[in-house]
C-alpha cells in the first residue's frame, strides 16, 4: 500500500506518489517524461514526445454521465503543467535529487517531503492530468494535455515546444498556488548571467570561510516583495565591506543559490587576508547591522567566519581581478525595482540573484529578471551589462519569455469564475502576478488563445518547507472536473 493510498482523490495522489519516486529536477526530466508516455501507451492514447522531453497527449471527448450528443462539435481544451521541480534541501539532508525518490509524509492535513522540496509545483498538475488519462468515466471535451520541461530554469521546454501540434484555443494552466485565485496576466522575464573573468596569484595571509545562512528564501516572483534577504547579495555586500577596511583581502571562491528563480538561503566565500582582527570585527559589525535591517523579514540571518585550510593549488584572485569583482559584486541591484502604478500591490519590475559559482577562469552570477513592462526589463538587463562590462566581463541572456497581457473578454474566465462561485459560494479572485508562468509563451504563439492559470494551495514553494494542502487538492480536482463539463455546453 502506498503512503498516500488513503488520501482523496485517490487516483490523483496515487499518481503523485508515483512521480515523486522518479527524480525530476530541471534538466533531469527524461525518466518522468517517459513515465507520462507509458501511461499514454497503457490507455492507447495518441501522444507526441519531443527531443526536449516535452509531451502532449490527445484525448477524445468523453460523454459519460451527460446528455450531450457525441455529434456535438466541441472545442478542444488544453491542460498544461510542467514536469520539472525545484531541488532544494535542508543543510543537514543527505538527499540526492539526481537518483532518489522523494520521501513523502502526511502531517496535519498537508503533504510534505522529508528534508526537501515537495515538487507540488508542478507535480500536482502532472498528477491531475495523469488521473484524467487513467479515467474513462469523467465527462470532458476533447483534451490536449501538455507536459513541459525545465520551466523552473527559464521555461526552456515551453520555448522549445512546437505549438503547431495543438488545436485548442482554451488553456487551463495548473501552475498557481492559491486556491480561489485565477491568474489572468503575468510578467515577462529572462535569465541574465554575468561572467567575471579572473586571474589568480598567490597571496600572503590566512584563509577563511565565510557563510551566510539561516534565511527564509522563497520564490523570486511570489516572495520578492516580502523584504527577505538574498544570501548571495548579503555576501557581496559583506565582501565589499571587508575590503574597505582590509584591502589585503582576496577572494578565492564564491558560491550560492541553487536556482535562479529561488531566493538563495545560503552563500559562502573563501578568502585570504593578513588581518584577522579587522576581518572578524567587520563581520561582527556587519552582522549586527543586517540583523537589525532584517529583524522582521529574516530574523534568523546568520553569518559565520572560520579560519580554514583549503587546497593550496587554488590561489586567490590577483589584485586587479579582486578589486574589479568585489566592487561590482557588492554594487549589484536586487529585489523590487518598481511597483505597478495601475494595480495596487503588484510588483512591476524586479530581479533576483540566484545561482553564483566560481570556475577556474571566471565567476558567474545569474539573475532572474522580471517585468510586466518590456522596456523596463530591457533597461534592467542593460544596467547589469554595464556593471559587468565595467569590470571587464560579459553577459549572456537566455530563457526570455513574453509578458502575458490581460484579455478584456474571456469566455474561459467567465465560465471558471461562475462555476467557482456556484460550487463554493464565494467569488474567485481574478488577478495578475509578478511571477512568470508559461501561459505567456502559449498566448504569444497561438492566435486567439484564451488562457488562465490556477491550482490548489501550496505553501513555501521552492523551499524544503514546501507543503501541499490535501483538502484544497481535492476541491481543486472537483473544480477542474466541473469546469471541463461546463466547457462541453
Amino acid at each position: 500500500m502506498g503512503a498516500l493510498e488513503s488520501l482523496q482523490p485517490s487516483k490523483v495522489f496515487n499518481f503523485f506518489e508515483e512521480i515523486a519516486a522518479i527524480p525530476h529536477g530541471s534538466k533531469n526530466t527524461k525518466l518522468i517524461s517517459d513515465y507520462v508516455v507509458s501511461v499514454a501507451k497503457r490507455h492507447n492514447l495518441k501522444y507526441i514526445q519531443d527531443d526536449s522531453n516535452n509531451v502532449v497527449v490527445y484525448m477524445d471527448a468523453c460523454f459519460t454521465g451527460t446528455d450531450i450528443s457525441d455529434t456535438n462539435d466541441l472545442d478542444t481544451v488544453i491542460l498544461q503543467g510542467h514536469l520539472d521541480m525545484v531541488c532544494e534541501k535542508t543543510d543537514d539532508s543527505d538527499f540526492d535529487f539526481s537518483c532518489e525518490g522523494l520521501r513523502l509524509n502526511v502531517e496535519d492535513g498537508f503533504l510534505k517531503a522529508e528534508g526537501t522540496t515537495l515538487g507540488g509545483d508542478d507535480g500536482i498538475a502532472v498528477a491531475y492530468m495523469l488521473a484524467l488519462m487513467d479515467s474513462d468515466d469523467i465527462p470532458h471535451p476533447p483534451l490536449e494535455l501538455v507536459f513541459t520541461v525545465d520551466e523552473e530554469i527559464g521555461m526552456l521546454g515551453a520555448q522549445a515546444f512546437d505549438m503547431s501540434t495543438l488545436s485548442g484555443k482554451k488553456l487551463l494552466n495548473i501552475d498557481s498556488e492559491d486556491e480561489g485565485h485565477l491568474l489572468v496576466s503575468c510578467a515577462g522575464g529572462a535569465t541574465a548571467t554575468l561572467h567575471f573573468p579572473i586571474l589568480r596569484r598567490g597571496a600572503q595571509g590566512d584563509k577563511y570561510r565565510i557563510v551566510v545562512s539561516g534565511l527564509k528564501g522563497g520564490h523570486s516572483g511570489v516572495e520578492i516583495d516580502k523584504g527577505r534577504a538574498n544570501a548571495d547579495i548579503v555576501l557581496g555586500k559583506l565582501l565589499q565591506s571587508i575590503f574597505f577596511v582590509d584591502d589585503t583581502m582576496r577572494v578565492i571562491t564564491v558560491r550560492g543559490g541553487l536556482k535562479d528563480n529561488a531566493i538563495p538561503v545560503k552563500a559562502e566565500a573563501f578568502i585570504v587576508s593578513k588581518n584577522e582582527t579587522e576581518v572578524k570585527n567587520e563581520v561582527s559589525r556587519f552582522l549586527e547591522e543586517y540583523r537589525e535591517s532584517y529583524k522582521d523579514a529574516d530574523p534568523d540571518l546568520s553569518i559565520t567566519i572560520e579560519k580554514v585550510n583549503v587546497n593550496s593549488d587554488v590561489y586567490p584572485l590577483d589584485e586587479a581581478a579582486n578589486l574589479s569583482f568585489v566592487m561590482a559584486y557588492g554594487s549589484l541591484p536586487n529585489g523590487v525595482i518598481k511597483m505597478s502604478e495601475d494595480i495596487e500591490g503588484l510588483v512591476q519590475t524586479s530581479l533576483n540573484l540566484g545561482i553564483m559559482d566560481t570556475f577556474s577562469e571566471e565567476i558567474t552570477l545569474s539573475f532572474s529578471v522580471r517585468s510586466s513592462v518590456n522596456k523596463e526589463k530591457e533597461a534592467l538587463i542593460d544596467e547589469l551589462a554595464a556593471i559587468v562590462q565595467s569590470a571587464g566581463g560579459t553577459m549572456t541572456v537566455e530563457g526570455e519569455y513574453p509578458a502575458w497581457e490581460y484579455k478584456e473578454e474571456s469566455k474561459l474566465r467567465d465560465v471558471m469564475t461562475a462555476k467557482y462561485e456556484e460550487m463554493f459560494q464565494e467569488k474567485m479572485v481574478v488577478e495578475a502576478i509578478h511571477a512568470g508562468v508559461e501561459c505567456g509563451l502559449f498566448v504569444d504563439s497561438i492566435e486567439g488563445l484564451d488562457a488562465v492559470s490556477f491550482g490548489p494551495n501550496i505553501y513555501d514553494i521552492h523551499t524544503p518547507k514546501e507543503r501541499l494542502d490535501i483538502a484544497s487538492t481535492e476541491r481543486t480536482w472537483n473544480f477542474i472536473l466541473a469546469v471541463l463539463k461546463d466547457l462541453m455546453l
